[in-house]
């Protein structure tokens, strides 16, 4: 469990089979409710066993253990994406309570992200984003990522994504 450094309230576990359903309606209502992505994107989001079996599927919980964030960290396979050799990792769907905003819990799982990353072995973090996401590139950006724009990507017509990397 990793809790951020002057903060006793927010802390980043694995996810368990019960946390599914929170982290799946969570997910859902910021991409699709808040108009990040398409209603066709809506059952890979709401996939979270789907999602565990291919990452390292994470959660923020604040004081009173309730989900107020989700990240999928993916250090080997397809669900990767974007990643181009062993030495990449990547994460995806990262998610924040829009209640919970503004306490650093966006920040906290890319941090626990690059961490396990690096303990893993991994040289590189990658990630994709859409292009309407601009509070996260403004996080990404902060936290040292760099765009990438020779590996955007479109996963689907209509659908284009921007690369963002970091070295670990």
């Amino acid at each position: 469990m990793v809790q951020p450094a002057g903060s006793s309230s927010l802390t980043v576990e694995p996810a368990q089979p019960d946390d599914f359903p929170a982290i799946a309606r969570l997910t859902v209502d910021v991409y699709v409710g808040g108009e990040l992505a398409t209603d066709a994107y809506t059952a890979q989001l709401a996939d979270v066993a789907g999602r565990a079996s291919r990452s390292d599927l994470l959660v923020a919980r604040d004081a009173e253990g309730r989900i107020v964030g989700s990240v999928a960290l993916v250090l080997s396979g397809d669900f990767g994406e974007v990643t181009t050799s062993e030495d990449e990792a990547a994460f995806r769907m990262l998610v924040v309570d829009p209640e919970a905003r503004g306490q650093g819990i966006g920040e906290l799982l890319v941090t626990t992200c690059l961490q396990r990353a690096r303990a893993a072995g991994k040289r590189r973090m990658v990630l994709s984003t859409d292009p309407r996401m601009t509070a996260a590139h403004r996080l990404y950006e902060r936290m040292g990522f760099r765009r990438l724009a020779e590996r955007d990507w479109s996963p689907m017509p209509g659908v284009d994504l921007l690369v963002y990397a970091r070295d670990l």
